[in-house]
């Protein structure tokens, strides 16, 4: 049998579980799952491999409409993937009526690669609802493959991977079929910190942040990390510490005990935060953190 590989890759509005559709089909926790919408800032790769194939998932960030500099950056993310997929998963969700971002949909429907519609979070929905999600997506993308899924439950999840198994083109492997993802551990550190801001800091706070890992060094024994969490306003700054400490503690806290489990070591984490004006609307800022 000839080898197969290929990019796969997610596509969505925000908050419809493209996340944890990516750690389900992976098998691991790359992308960070909150209960908030653009949580997801960067495109990541998390691939699966086997004697046979190599299948390169893509999540990236929610669909939205520009208020930033940081979300034109996120929708290059988007493009991106229209354009290299040789699998496309749109996914949308039970209580999504209609993709907002039309030009994006627009583009999904002239794409000449296979497209498959899941229908994300039917657990919480009833069979009534699913089906009417069901019979609008088949009308609204009629060259895609419809699945009413649970990405949370793991439902129908085994019937799209061996449509995705046999889609794929027949390549030989693009990455050393010991790579987990591209990225390196600085950036799952980083995200996993950023992941405990958006789940304990609320409005506006965790979309103001981001995270450098300014120092990261593996002993026989322990990991060293420095991380500093950068802000936009000093008003933000003193929310993020707390009275006495307390927050910046209990998202350190936290955060450790996630990346000890991830890295199967013992971590010592450090955690400083500082202002850097405005950063999400400025290019050159945007480049130097990654974006």
């Amino acid at each position: 049998m000839a080898h197969k590989s290929g990019f796969v890759n997610i596509v969505g509005s925000p908050n419809v579980g493209k996340s944890t559709l990516m750690n389900a089909l992976v098998g691991e926790k790359l992308s960070i799952v909150t209960s908030k919408a653009q949580t997801t800032r960067h495109r990541i790769l998390g691939i699966v491999n086997d004697d046979d194939y190599q299948i390169v998932f893509s999540d990236t960030p929610g669909v939205v409409n520009s208020a930033y500099k940081l979300h034109d950056n996120m929708m290059e993310y988007v493009s991106t993937s229209l354009q290299d997929a040789d699998v496309l998963l749109f996914v949308t969700d039970t209580l999504e009526k209609k993709m907002n971002h039309e030009e994006t949909l627009e583009r999904i429907k002239k794409l000449k690669v296979p497209v498959l519609c899941l229908i994300n979070k039917i657990d919480l929905s009833k069979q009534e609802m699913v089906a009417e999600r069901i019979a609008y997506w088949q009308n609204e993308l009629p060259s895609a493959e419809v699945f009413p899924i649970s990405a949370l439950h793991k439902f129908n999840l085994d019937i799209v991977w061996d449509r995705i198994r046999t889609m794929i083109p027949e390549s030989p492997p693009y990455y050393d079929k010991e790579e987990l993802s591209d990225r390196p551990m600085r950036f799952f550190v980083s995200e996993i910190i950023r992941e405990k801001i958006f789940n304990f800091c609320q409005k506006e706070i965790p979309y103001s942040c981001q995270i450098e890992i300014e120092h990261y060094e593996e002993t026989p024994h322990i990991i060293n990390i420095r991380a500093i969490i950068v802000v936009e306003r000093d008003s933000q700054k003193g929310i993020v510490i707390g009275k006495g400490g307390e927050m910046l503690k209990k998202i350190g806290r936290q955060a450790r005990i996630d990346i000890q489990k991830f890295l199967d070591k013992k971590v010592f984490l450090e955690s400083y935060v500082k202002v850097d004006k405005d950063w999400r609307s400025s290019e050159a800022k945007l480049k130097k953190y990654g974006y």
